[in-house]
């Protein structure tokens, strides 16, 4: 019978050290995993004040040229103005053709730390109008979600404005930079002018 123990404790696999299971569980809870991003748990264009008019309406309103007019009489959307896009230097008449861009975009925001925040942290990033561009609609639409490391502006002009304002942004709501991104913007920026 002894024999046969000995024989069946030979044949079961080495199993791991109490120490070396309490360090793998160490190691494991560091590990932050980000959900999946959710744009809907990223409430945006909120009417704040109740006037019918959203905050895309608002931005737009603000940063038109002219008096802006809108799509019916009650005032809520509007359909024409004069926009100047930061992105391309171009100048836009119709809404339709303008976006508001969140500088940071709210996917970049969600990967870079913002997965953990709670449902009014990430309200109030998706509305923080410093985070908010007036911009043409093709420009917004190809960078997507994309870090400066992966898209900048067309209009040369603009990139160092583009970078210090992303920065500022990423800065002030703690967000992480990735290692591309940083690499990208210390280089970007030796050709920037010094205040």
């Amino acid at each position: 019978m002894k024999l046969l123990w000995i024989v069946l404790l030979l044949a079961l696999p080495s199993l791991p050290s109490c120490t070396k299971v309490e360090k793998a569980e160490k190691v494991e809870s560091k590990k932050v995993v980000a959900e999946k991003y959710d744009r809907s748990t990223w409430e945006h264009w909120i009417d704040e004040d109740k006037d019918c008019q959203d905050l895309r309406a608002e931005i737009l309103i603000a940063t038109s040229q002219t008096p802006v007019t809108y799509r019916k009489a009650k005032g809520c959307v509007v359909a024409t103005g004069r926009w100047y896009g930061e992105y391309t230097g171009l100048i836009y008449d119709s809404a339709s053709k303008v976006d508001i861009d969140h500088v940071v975009p709210l996917k970049h925001a969600h990967d870079h730390g913002g997965f953990k925040w709670s449902l009014e942290q990430k309200r109030k990033f998706a509305n923080d109008q410093f985070n908010l561009l007036a911009v043409q609609s093709t420009a917004n639409r190809q960078k997507s979600a994309q870090g400066p490391h992966e898209w900048m502006p067309p209009l040369k002009a603009y990139g160092c404005a583009y970078l210090e304002r992303w920065a500022a942004i990423k800065k002030l709501y703690k967000l992480k930079v990735g290692k591309e991104e940083k690499k990208f913007i210390r280089e970007y920026n030796k050709g920037c002018a010094k205040p």
